[in-house]
């Protein structure tokens, strides 16, 4: 590749965890109310957005998933609060010359309404990462009651990102 031209990397990232009862409901580094008082389980705080950018960044440089840097069977990362381990995925990135160009995602369920939540759940992601708020999308859909989003047994969140090659690399 000519001198002229960045090196740019994608990388797509996917996740979803189960509705439940005793757990707080945390997309995006943003504590929600459920209407049923629902929240999402997992061995960390289960947060959705915030797996699905780690598992899109870490894919587009050919580095694995969240799974091969916070196993779920480690107890060091039980009730982890995804937003730190989103901060340790951007110092591996850094160390190998990458940064975030933007991120994209759509976060799945049928409720809550996640559009009071978006401008925070896209500030705290931002500054984790150390991007421009304006490069960091997220949007919210419902899956119109079909499917395991639409019965409301879990929540699920797509992330699309674009990395660049650091200059000084």
């Amino acid at each position: 590749m000519s001198d002229n031209f960045p090196q740019l990397r994608i990388g797509n990232g996917y996740d979803m965890h189960r509705l439940v009862h005793g757990r707080p409901l945390i997309i995006g580094g943003v504590t929600l109310n459920h209407p049923d008082g629902l929240g999402l389980d997992g061995h960390s705080d289960a947060d959705v957005l915030t797996h699905a950018i780690m598992d899109a960044i870490l894919g587009a440089l050919s580095l694995g998933d969240i799974g091969k840097y916070f196993p779920p069977d480690d107890p060091q990362w039980k009730n982890a609060d995804s937003l730190i381990l989103l901060g340790k995925v951007m110092e591996l990135i850094e160390k190998k010359g990458w940064q975030i160009e933007n991120i994209d995602s759509v976060v799945v369920a049928e409720r809550p309404k996640l559009k009071p939540y978006i401008d925070s759940m896209k500030e705290k992601i931002s500054k984790k990462l150390g991007v421009k708020i304006d490069d960091v999308g997220v949007k919210a859909t419902t899956n119109e009651k079909l499917g395991a989003e639409g019965r409301e047994e879990g929540i699920c969140c797509h992330a699309v990102v674009l990395m660049k090659k650091n200059e000084k690399y």
